[in-house]
């Protein structure tokens, strides 16, 4: 399996992805790792349909994503993997879905959320999970689309001049 994007995104599947990332990165998989999606068929379907029919498109619970991309079916292919939360993200690193790094694309706002960017907006909880994906040795960049310079999550939190004091 040739893993080539690891993203958070909490709108998972969208044109930004499809139109932008996917031609980028030229995936021809791409693997939906949450545990709601995966249990929601009418959700799955309506995603699915904006995908063109040369990619692949695979959902999964987070407990089952190491098994997922050790598969057959992915192994020979260009995998984008779609994560919706922090949790998401940490909880299936931890289970041992191996990426060296992560792209914080789309992290929209919320109850205790500070916003960051146009794009990111974190709570506590969720930079206590990046910060356990860091140590765990995860490189986390902030890049919404290619276009765009990447930036360390902790620069970009820095330069907000927002803290949750980390």
């Amino acid at each position: 399996m040739n893993l080539v994007l690891a993203r958070i995104d909490n709108r998972l599947i969208h044109g930004q992805v499809l139109e932008a990332w996917v031609p980028f990165i030229h995936a021809d998989c791409i693997v939906v790792a949450n545990d709601k999606v995966a249990g929601m068929t009418f959700q799955r379907v309506l995603m699915e349909a904006a995908v063109p029919r040369r990619i692949r498109v695979v959902f999964t619970t987070i407990e089952k994503v190491p098994e997922t991309l050790a598969s057959e079916e992915i192994l020979a292919r260009r995998v984008l993997l779609l994560f919706a939360t922090s949790d998401d993200a940490l909880r299936a690193h931890q289970r041992g879905a191996e990426f060296t790094e992560l792209n914080l694309g789309n992290m929209h706002g919320g109850k205790d959320k500070l916003r960051f960017s146009c794009t990111i907006a974190l709570d506590a909880h969720d930079i206590e999970n990046l910060e356990s994906l860091e140590e765990d040795g995860v490189r986390i960049v902030s890049q919404c689309i290619p276009a765009d310079r990447q930036m360390s999550w902790r620069k970009l939190i820095r330069h907000s001049g927002t803290s949750y004091g980390h």
